[in-house]
């Protein structure tokens, strides 16, 4: 599995080096900006750049989530959201996803619009009651992803 984290429509500068320094330590090479505007895109994304390039990893922005698909094509495309949630997902036994997938937290408030996640796997964490924010929910399924992905790894070894 290709796990690549996308981050969307997010204001924030502290959100996205938070999301990049997350992304890149659990060992992950790409990250995805979509739909950064204010200091996101003023600050955010030039200082997310500066880690990426530190520790040899990629950073791509992209205008928005239509492009980031468009482009990169995935085999899986799912959003974490609460307010649109049709699964709930079990941080003990996470879901197997095979092939490139994209994983996509809402930067900001509200969370995604209809539109914007059509034909996505919508996903929250179950036993979670309120909205955690992208961070914690990014850090918490992005963590159980990848130590899926190393498990997978090295039982076909």
């Amino acid at each position: 599995m290709e796990l690549i984290p996308v981050i969307h429509n997010v204001s924030s500068v502290q959100r996205v080096v938070d999301m990049a320094r997350l992304v890149y330590s659990l060992g992950l090479e790409l990250l995805i900006v979509s739909k950064a505007y204010g200091g996101a895109a003023q600050s955010g994304v030039p200082e997310a750049m500066k880690i990426a390039m530190k520790t040899g990893k990629s950073l791509v922005v992209l205008p928005g989530l239509g492009d980031v698909v468009d482009l990169l094509k995935p085999d899986n495309l799912v959003a974490v959201t609460r307010s649109h949630a049709e699964k709930l997902v079990d941080p003990l036994n996470p879901p197997v996803y095979e092939g490139r997938t994209l994983i996509v937290f809402s930067g900001g408030e509200p969370e995604f619009t209809p539109s914007e996640i059509a034909g996505a796997e919508k996903i929250y964490l179950r036993g979670v009651e309120t909205k955690l924010g992208p961070i914690a929910e990014a850090a918490i399924i992005l963590y159980i992803l990848t130590r899926r992905r190393h498990q997978n790894s090295s039982n076909e070894a």
